[in-house]
């Protein structure tokens, strides 16, 4: 594993020299460390063989990132990487993409192992995909399974290249690659907190309150340790405490999750959150919901507005349909967002080129605003009838 600047800078000559596209992978140590960084990345280009680099004794790989500017990336669930891969100066300007090849390519099974199984007819080496990553020194069949996953992976990329070319869908499939490698970082999620896991349960405000006090406190907690969140305390005990809103350190650590476990100074540091927002004046505490931007969620439309309702449930079956002939997931023909949004708020005219607008208008790309066009100004002009 390259874990020093003099091995770093050889590889990078050795990856700027190669030829053809680089594929490339990273892991993280997800449920085991905080945030989603890399713990090791791992290359393939032909003319430099496989490298494996440790992002930890190296953290700055700009250097790499430009030797492969304009090369095209070979990335497998791209979207899933890419994050991490900025953060260590790492960005492709071109990609493909081999899982979403494979859903326009309308293959059943995409994770990589089975796509490498029934394009290329090998089987992958199993077992370490939920491993620590962080582990220092890493185990060598660990870096036997992570050279493994970018051993093939440019095979796997001709392959469905052929395949996409074959049905007619490889202009679509370099549109979206385009849209990947384009897109701005994902601005950071408003109120994570309301992603606890078992918040439908939670209704009123100041329970809303603890939860949100609690998963802040965790948070801290957590980034300071460089834990996952999820070892320090579980989404079901921040839940089960909001729930009871225990009075004292006794009667929260009868809570389900605060068991006898939990020592006395971490019951206590629990029991000060739930008492902070207990105490906080009602203009304080959180809204039950998140603002609503856009439409509401379809199940309110009957009640809201039963036309456009109707115009949903049109729209969704051709969309449907139109996705099956086309053999690929209806989400990546259209996302479902786009069309609840169209059906909510039409075009005052229902012709193609308005409707057309419309959908490039939140984000369609070219070849899914010229499919999805015509089923759409039927579905609409039906329902407006």
């Amino acid at each position: 594993m390259i874990a020093d600047d003099a091995a770093l800078a050889e590889a990078v000559a050795a990856f700027r020299a190669g030829s053809g596209p680089v594929a490339v992978d990273a892991e993280r140590a997800s449920g085991y460390r905080y945030g989603q960084r890399a713990y090791l990345v791992q290359l393939r280009r032909a003319g430099a063989g496989s490298a494996l680099i440790d992002p930890v004794a190296c953290p700055d790989l700009s250097g790499l990132g430009e030797a492969l500017s304009g090369v095209e990336w070979v990335l497998h669930a791209a979207t899933q990487d890419l994050p991490c891969l900025r953060e260590i100066g790492m960005a492709p300007t071109r990609l493909f993409d081999t899982e979403l090849a494979g859903r326009l390519a309308g293959f059943p099974r995409v994770g990589l192992g089975a796509m490498v199984e029934s394009v290329l007819g090998f089987v992958l080496e199993k077992g370490h995909s939920a491993v620590d990553w962080s582990t220092r020194p890493l185990p060598e069949p660990w870096l036997r399974y992570a050279t493994l996953d970018v051993e093939l992976l440019v095979d796997l990329r001709d392959a469905l290249e052929k395949e996409l070319d074959r049905q007619g869908k490889l202009e679509w499939a370099h549109q979206e690659f385009d849209a990947i490698a384009s897109a701005p970082p994902a601005e950071p999620r408003k109120d994570p907190w309301r992603r606890t896991s078992g918040m439908h349960k939670v209704r009123r405000r100041r329970q809303l309150a603890v939860v949100r006090e609690l998963w802040q406190t965790r948070d801290r907690i957590a980034q300071r340790r460089d834990v996952s969140p999820g070892k320090v305390l579980s989404d079901t005990a921040i839940v089960e405490a909001a729930l009871a809103l225990p009075a004292t350190v006794q009667a929260l650590a009868a809570v389900n999750g605060f068991g006898h476990r939990t020592g006395r100074r971490q019951l206590e540091q629990w029991q000060a959150a739930v008492d902070r927002a207990k105490a906080l004046t009602d203009a304080q505490l959180p809204s039950p919901g998140q603002p609503v931007t856009g439409p509401p969620p379809p199940r309110a439309w009957a009640d809201k507005d039963p036309v456009a309702a109707a115009r949903l449930s049109t729209a969704r079956a051709a969309v449907s349909a139109l996705a099956e002939r086309l053999a690929m997931p209806q989400e990546n023909l259209i996302t479902p967002d786009t069309v609840r949004r169209v059906c909510w708020e039409p075009p005052k005219d229902l012709d193609a080129e308005s409707v057309a607008g419309a959908l490039a208008a939140h984000g369609a790309r070219p070849w899914q605003v010229e499919q999805v066009t015509p089923v759409l100004v039927a579905a609409l002009s039906a329902r407006a009838s």
